[in-house]
């Protein structure tokens, strides 16, 4: 009882009554029904492809990605001028402001978006399983697509402001990058010579968990008053995402002068090389090459 009354005080004091008429802000229900839902097709739809033939979508994922390419650079320009451009906004460490201050409205804003955009990214796993490439569907892949939605729902609900501003920044500022290449991937063979970049991409996304990591480290020792638990919580979540991806980088890599974004487990729809292919899609992979 003493949990429940300290857990039920602290919900009670930390909400963000300004969201509460947002879309899919008023209850978390939705946002688990629909990460249910999502991982209910993630099994049960690579059993039911196993009776199809994978769809042909590449035209749909050349405009899924240009529209995160949008949306991730709409965001990155959000946070900037809600954040890093704002005259006393402490990049070091900023308390949360439950104010109806235009910047804190507009931060919040921000914040939603991004929360927002993870539902949206679940088509990354869809596009997979119906384009029958599940060696691509790792535990990885579906711990973070899964885990997102929930935790930012919880971000926008409780603490959408201040501190918040940093790892969406730095977050959709590589999903600029990443869907693009993605889009262009998705192409064809003629943009190959305009994706020598690829090979950095595993490297950021690696590199932005443990700037993550360590900015949120020093915010809960500068503790500036933004809330302490949600810093603790997303330090253990960029911790069991380096040490996942860490694991799967070193198992994967073995030659590190191919390193490619195509082997990212995370968000890529378009692989051109996954591993474990199947007798049919090598066979399919030498009569594209043709």
């Amino acid at each position: 009882m003493v949990l429940y009354s300290n857990f039920s005080e602290f919900v009670t004091i930390r909400i963000d009554h300004r969201v509460s008429g947002w879309l899919l802000m008023s209850s978390p229900v939705p946002t688990l029904l629909i990460i249910t839902a999502y991982l209910v097709f993630v099994f049960q739809g690579q059993k039911m492809m196993k009776q199809h033939q994978p769809w042909d979508l590449r035209s749909l994922i050349v405009v899924y990605n240009f529209f995160l390419v949008i949306l991730s650079a709409f965001m990155v320009y959000e946070f900037m001028m809600s954040s890093w451009t704002v005259p006393g906004f402490s990049l070091a460490c900023q308390r949360m402001d439950y104010s109806y201050d235009p910047n804190s409205i507009r931060l919040a804003g921000a914040c939603w978006w991004f929360y927002f955009s993870k539902l949206i990214e679940l088509m990354d796993t869809v596009f997979f399983v119906l384009r029958k490439k599940n060696s691509q569907i790792s535990f990885l892949h579906v711990y973070h697509h899964s885990t997102m939605p929930f935790l930012w729902w919880l971000g926008v609900r409780f603490v959408g402001g201040g501190e918040a501003y940093f790892s969406p920044t730095i977050n959709s500022m590589i999903h600029v990058l990443m869907y693009l290449y993605y889009m262009l991937s998705a192409m064809g063979p003629s943009m190959q010579p305009y994706l020598w970049w690829k090979k950095y991409m595993t490297r950021l996304q690696l590199a932005q968990f443990w700037l993550v990591l360590c900015k949120t480290v020093c915010a809960i020792y500068i503790n500036c008053g933004y809330p302490l638990e949600y810093q603790y919580f997303l330090v253990f979540y960029m911790m069991s995402h380096i040490v996942l991806f860490s694991n799967f980088y070193f198992k994967t890599y073995q030659d590190k002068g191919k390193l490619s974004v195509e082997e990212t487990p995370s968000d890529n729809n378009n692989r051109s090389k996954p591993i474990g292919l199947s007798p049919q899609e090598i066979n399919d992979s030498v009569r594209q090459r043709k």
